[in-house]
This record gives C-alpha cells, structure tokens and sequence, in this order.
C-alpha cells in the first residue's frame, strides 16, 4: 500500500489535469481499461444513487455487484467526496 506522500504524489498529478481530454490520457496510461471501468461504473452508480434511484435499476443499468454497491451507497450516505463532487 502507498504512503501518504505517495497518495500526495497521484493527487497533485490529478489536480493538473486541466481538460477531458487530459484526464483521457492520463488514465488511459495509469489505469487498465477493467480498472477505468470500475471507477467509471462507482461513479455513475453514485450519481444514480443520489438521484434516488433503487439498487434494482442501478446494478441494472451499470452491471455494477450488489457488494460494489452496497460500499457505494455507505459512501454516497457517510462519505463527502461523493456528495461534493457528483
């Protein structure tokens, strides 16, 4: 697992991005395209989540486990990034 500093690191490298089309090169080269769709399904999961949707139509629209969900949705409730960002 990476350090503090490591996390630093990757997190000052995202805040450079400056466009979409960054942000496609970047995790393109960072992420494989299993993990890129992985974070792109959570995110979209969590936009459906606090629009109200049911678990039910969100693992049907997204193919996301109900498992993934389930740390989505404690997220979406108990965390700040999700609500502050999507």
């Amino acid at each position: 697992m990476g350090t503090n500093q490591d996390y630093t690191e990757l997190y000052s490298a995202i805040l450079k991005l400056k466009s979409i089309s960054d942000c496609e090169e970047f995790f393109s080269d960072l992420l494989t395209i299993k993990e890129l769709n992985s974070m792109t399904q959570r995110v979209v999961a969590g936009k459906l989540l606090l629009s109200g949707e049911t678990y039910e139509k969100i693992i049907s629209k997204t193919d996301i486990s109900s498992a993934t969900l389930s740390r989505v949705s404690r997220c979406v409730k108990y965390g700040k990034g999700y609500k502050k960002f999507l």
